[in-house]
């Protein structure tokens, strides 16, 4: 399980639109989903339903909270040359305030978690060994995108799963929260 952002289908569009060279050029890269793209608050890793409750109630109070802020995709890096992703500007301020209280909220629960800081980002797609070229090419292909500016309005507790095939992850909203200034 995680909390997120999730950016709104619009932006995601306009970022997949940046994509679609990087998208024919390297095919074989494992591409994340346009549905699953988010920015991950804080990643809370295999827990038991029994904690959901918990975690509803504390989301729900702090979501009613927490302002909606102004983020928007821009450009494109990558981490230890394996996973590429666009950058999160804006309101970053805010976001890591935001996720500072989600991790208050989940810890008040007694809830256990890894900790660890906040690198805002949306990951696009992973490489495989080898593959660290064409991860370099992809994200030099962002650099210059700067996508919209957008309303981050609810929050989200995310569920994965494993899918088909070697690396396949979905994800599912097990529920999300509207922030206090979303519309």
């Amino acid at each position: 399980m995680f909390v997120a952002l999730a950016p709104p289908d619009d932006a995601k569009d306009e970022l997949a639109g940046a994509l679609h060279f990087a998208y024919a050029k390297y095919p074989h890269l494992r591409w994340n989903r346009i549905e699953d793209w988010h920015i991950t608050l804080t990643f809370l890793g295999e827990l038991p339903v029994t904690v959901v409750p918990l975690l509803r109630s504390a989301l729900a109070h702090l979501a009613a909270d927490r302002p909606s802020l102004d983020l928007d995709l821009n450009g494109g890096g990558h981490f230890d040359e394996r996973l590429l992703w666009s950058g999160i500007e804006g309101e970053l301020d805010g976001l890591h305030v935001l996720a500072d209280e989600v991790r208050n909220s989940v810890r008040a629960c007694g809830i256990a978690f890894q900790e660890r800081p906040l690198r805002p980002h949306l990951t696009l797609a992973r490489g495989r060994r080898g593959q660290q070229a064409d991860i370099l090419s992809a994200a030099a292909s962002l650099t210059d995108f700067a996508g919209r500016t957008w309303q981050a309005e609810r929050l989200h507790l995310v569920g994965s799963n494993i899918g088909r095939g070697p690396g396949v992850i979905r994800y599912r909203d097990i529920e999300s929260w509207r922030l206090a200034g979303g519309s």
